[in-house]
């Protein structure tokens, strides 16, 4: 009893937490929302709820000549895009790959962002990697340096360091990166060795000693910040092809706050009417269902924000629909509850045995849900992935509020 007393409250905390206004002011009295732990808990809304930028990219496989590795060059390209976004501070990007005959596009959907120009410098054009070595004494221009067969493909990770008071970027290669790059330095000691990227040097450190670890480090004049852009630059730039941009547009909202506020009234409306049910048919019980089913829906609202997943038309569908998922639980639980006290039972055995046979049926019908909604999520993209996850999500929340909730609330009660 204990521990569920604390799970309840401590769900009860999570679900206010996340909810309420970031500030409430009252005349000369302010409150703030604790920020602890940092995160933005506003409502994260998709490509079709508030418009954005729609990137398509053509990946060019020309120089290889096997689908299969066609297809993991693709989608290794595909994975290094995403990480560049996320690194820095896109939220959400969908990014799928799409093949026509011969021809391979990566596409690329940003909610939220309206400067394309914008969009296109975060993701890079070309965006490949390349160490470069010096072909003559003093070189002067990006010309003058020749490759070496260096690539980001064999850069591991970069990373800003700190010493002496100054930033600096330490480089780590794969083992066989770290062998290429031995050789390259013991032919180039003294001597600049450039870093290329979409054909513009980065930076062209000189090579002070032999390096035969697969470690280095760039130093310089840096900046915190400059550092850090080095290191998006060196971690992002490693991609396995070359790629062009080929269609670019402003996405403005399909759906937009009109569909929002029309799947709110919605969802009020099935709120209200599975209440009015269950009150109707099962009296006290049916009320305190109602209170768990309240928290259940606050409750999936503060696990949206603070994963946070972002909501789509589609998302807010899979969650108008777990809610008559989760009153189904409860049903059948009152239900049993009815034979057991038909049977003779007193009202608090009758409550334990009711949720104790109904959880075989409770278990097996939310795994077929659970285990549909992870193949639609697993197979599927865009907004179906966003159906999908709001679904795990309210099942999963479901289940707490029907099993936990419920029988927290129907042992409070029928014990007074």
């Amino acid at each position: 009893m204990k521990t569920r007393i604390i799970l309840v409250l401590t769900a009860i905390l999570i679900s206010l937490w996340a909810n309420l206004p970031s500030q409430i002011k009252i005349k000369n009295w302010t409150w703030n929302r604790p920020t602890f732990p940092n995160r933005d808990l506003n409502l994260k809304l998709g490509l079709d709820l508030q418009g954005g930028v729609h990137l398509a990219y053509q990946a060019d496989v020309s120089k290889i000549s096997n689908s299969s590795d066609q297809s993991s060059a693709v989608e290794s390209t595909k994975a290094n895009i995403e990480r560049r976004i996320n690194s820095l501070g896109v939220s959400e990007p969908v990014i799928q790959t799409s093949k026509v005959g011969n021809d391979y596009r990566i596409l690329v959907e940003l909610a939220g962002v309206t400067d394309i120009d914008n969009a296109l410098k975060l993701i890079g054009q070309t965006a490949q990697l390349e160490f470069r070595e010096s072909k003559v004494a003093t070189p002067s221009a990006a010309a003058d340096f020749v490759a070496t067969g260096l690539t980001g493909a064999d850069l591991q990770r970069a990373q800003v360091q700190f010493g002496n008071g100054k930033s600096s970027v330490g480089l780590e290669f794969t083992p066989e990166g770290g062998k290429k790059f031995a050789e390259i330095t013991k032919r180039n000691i003294d001597k600049p060795l450039a870093v290329f990227l979409d054909e513009k040097v980065v930076t062209a450190p000189n090579v002070s000693n032999a390096i035969t670890d697969g470690k280095a480090v760039i130093t310089g004049n840096f900046t915190v910040d400059e550092a850090k852009q080095l290191v998006i630059q060196l971690n992002a730039g490693a991609l396995p092809l070359p790629i062009k941009i080929v269609e670019q547009r402003n996405v403005g909202a399909t759906l937009g706050a009109d569909s929002i506020t029309r799947s709110l009234y919605a969802g009020a409306i099935g709120l209200l009417v599975v209440c009015i049910f269950m009150i109707a048919n099962y009296g006290v019980k049916g009320i305190l269902a109602n209170i768990a089913l309240v928290l259940y829906v606050f409750l999936s609202l503060a696990v949206i924000k603070l994963v946070p997943i972002t909501l789509t038309l589609a998302g807010i569908a899979g969650l108008i629909l777990s809610i008559g998922m989760a009153v189904d639980a409860n049903i059948l639980i009152f239900e049993r509850i009815k034979e057991e006290l038909a049977w003779g039972r007193p009202k608090l055995s009758a409550i334990e045995l009711g949720f104790h046979r109904a959880w075989n049926s409770i278990r097996d019908s939310n795994i077929s849900s659970l285990m549909t909604a992870g193949i639609l999520f697993w197979f599927g993209s865009g907004s179906v992935r966003g159906f999908a996850l709001t679904l795990i999500i309210g099942v999963l929340v479901s289940l707490f509020s029907a099993i936990t909730v419920t029988k927290f609330l129907l042992n409070l009660v029928y014990r007074k």
